[in-house]
């Protein structure tokens, strides 16, 4: 192990987590980032910060610091490095320093550092959950093969918002809070959606009749997406079954009437 070039130790103990080193790097990783995010959420509370802000902003400081170092020696020990900087992670260790040193010159952007709590992800390799990877790969799949479906449907309900929010500004008018059509169309959105705020409300017997078929429509409309992606989750579910499992490397990206690996070229099964 010591004859081990440092560049390779280094690799093992930051992306490797197989070791007892790089378990432990993970680990004490999580812990950094968990107190980190922590210190931002306290800052963010004006008691809090007009007592203890420069203890606060210090500790966060030492951190940001840390995890600058930490980024540089990820790159430095990369076998490539410029693909690591363009992969998810590398984008979020970047974006997890990045807000501290931009709300040195813009004050109002130093509270975006919380985007560092996504590094928390990193926890996976240490806990073997890596396996649920592909379930997400399931998730992302199916999203994006109904992506033009619930597209038509948000316009198809856009649509209607502005049409009804339209109808809500001519029955009700600026009297009754209705002050202009964009106003009006914010109203139709909170109610179509029966979230309901209740800062805006008809108070024409037409107007409420108007609100009752929004909300009615409402609780129609949002079972819409969940069918259109449940339906695409269904099909993707069948195709992962489909696929062939070479017996040899394990390779499963194989299509149903595959008779040689992709990847080794073994005979499937």
């Amino acid at each position: 192990m010591s004859k081990q070039p440092l560049k390779e130790r280094l690799y093992d103990i930051i992306f490797e987590a197989d070791t007892p080193a790089g378990k432990a790097f993970d680990v004490g990783l999580f812990v950094a980032i968990l107190i980190s995010v922590g210190l931002t959420m306290l800052q963010s509370v004006k008691s809090i910060r007009a007592d203890y802000g420069t203890l606060l902003f210090a500790l966060n400081a030492g951190f940001t610091v840390l995890f600058t170092i930490e980024y540089m020696v990820r790159l430095y020990c990369s076998p490539k490095p410029i693909r690591y900087a363009h992969s998810f992670f590398g984008v979020v260790d970047l974006l997890a320093v990045l807000p501290f040193y931009i709300g040195l010159f813009i004050p109002s952007t130093r509270f975006l550092d919380v985007i560092k709590v996504l590094r928390m992800m990193r926890i996976f390799r240490v806990l073997k959950m890596a396996q649920y990877v592909g379930e997400a790969d399931l998730l992302k799949n199916a999203l994006i093969a109904s992506r033009r479906k619930i597209g038509i449907f948000i316009v198809v309900v856009m649509t209607i918002v502005v049409i009804i929010g339209s109808l809500m500004y001519i029955i009700e008018g600026e009297e009754h809070g209705f002050t202009s059509i964009p106003q009006s169309v914010y109203w139709a959105i909170v109610t179509l959606t029966t979230v309901g705020y209740g800062d805006m409300a008809p108070h024409t017997p037409l107007g409420q009749s108007l609100a009752s078929l929004i909300m009615i429509i409402g609780y129609s409309i949002i079972a819409v997406p969940t069918g259109i992606i449940t339906a695409e989750i269904g099909i993707s579910t069948a195709q992962e079954r489909n696929k062939r499992v070479c017996n040899s490397c394990g390779h499963h990206q194989h299509d149903a009437d595959s008779k040689y690996c992709k990847r080794c070229g073994a005979e499937l099964g």
